[in-house]
């Protein structure tokens, strides 16, 4: 209990906290430096990138916040393309009876372009505290694009909370609005490197990079760092047929370590 009472210190700096939560640990081992990553991930990372998904894909993801025990997530996340462009659903649930936030909601999104696609989001979500703080449940939008400026060079951008919802009526407290924009750049078929620019509403600027290698087939590598907070993190990823497995790590220079994994069945058509 003591350390959900110092996490919730840090909701400042903590986007979690407030209602955005970016998902999967392919991204968490580059640090969520996951605007261009076309996955189904993408529902909780960039709800325009989910518009390039060829396959049916379906994952499930664990991660434990700053190992405490009542700070763990459970997610899932499914993309479903159809040639009137992709659907998508998923949602998480994120902490304990003292603090709990959760987020369900469906996506649309499609390609407008070979090379650019864009998508929205409708979102159903809520925030728990302890009783004396009561709770609140709402609704949140959120959009974004991914244009590939040429097969070595991408770039994406997304927004979380379009409405600007409110959290609670004191000192009119709303949930974040977070914007990103990003690029990564593909030197390789064995390497993808990423950078980009957070910036929460209500917060100061974090600027986030990664790099993905894969040194031998259906096996990756990652890592990433970014500031505002000190942050690092990596991880490693692994496919199998239709099954992909990966696991994370992050550090958060004052809360601590932060492990994750999760597991997506693709179906290929």
């Amino acid at each position: 209990m003591k350390k959900i009472l110092f996490v919730l210190f840090f909701i400042p700096i903590i986007s979690a906290a407030q209602g955005w939560m970016p998902t999967g640990a392919r991204s968490g081992g580059v640090l969520n430096t996951s605007l261009t990553i076309e996955d189904n991930w993408a529902y909780f990372n960039n709800p325009g990138a989910i518009g390039m998904v060829e396959d049916l894909s379906v994952g499930v993801s664990y991660e434990n916040r700053f190992l405490a025990q009542d700070l763990q997530s459970q997610s899932i996340a499914v993309a479903v393309p159809t040639k009137y462009g992709v659907f998508s659903v998923g949602g998480f649930n994120y902490g304990s009876t003292e603090f709990r936030n959760f987020k369900t909601g469906v996506g649309y999104a499609m390609k407008l372009a070979d090379n650019f696609s864009a998508g929205i989001q409708i979102n159903y979500q809520g925030l728990r505290l302890p009783e004396f703080y009561g709770s609140s449940n709402t609704v949140t939008g959120e959009a974004g694009v991914l244009l590939k400026i040429t097969d070595e060079w991408n770039f994406g951008a997304s927004i979380f909370n379009l409405g600007r919802a409110k959290l609670s009526d004191f000192k009119d407290d709303r949930y974040n609005t977070v914007l990103r924009v990003g690029t990564s750049f593909t030197p390789s078929k064995l390497m993808k490197i990423s950078a980009e620019i957070w910036k929460d509403l209500d917060g100061p600027v974090s600027l986030r990079g990664g790099i993905e290698y894969q040194p031998f087939d259906d096996f990756y590598m990652r890592a990433g760092i970014g500031s505002q907070p000190t942050a690092f993190a990596f991880g490693f990823g692994y496919k199998w047929k239709v099954i992909r497995f990966d696991i994370a790590t992050a550090y958060h220079q004052t809360l601590g370590w932060s492990p994750q994994i999760s597991f997506t069945y693709e179906k290929k058509k």
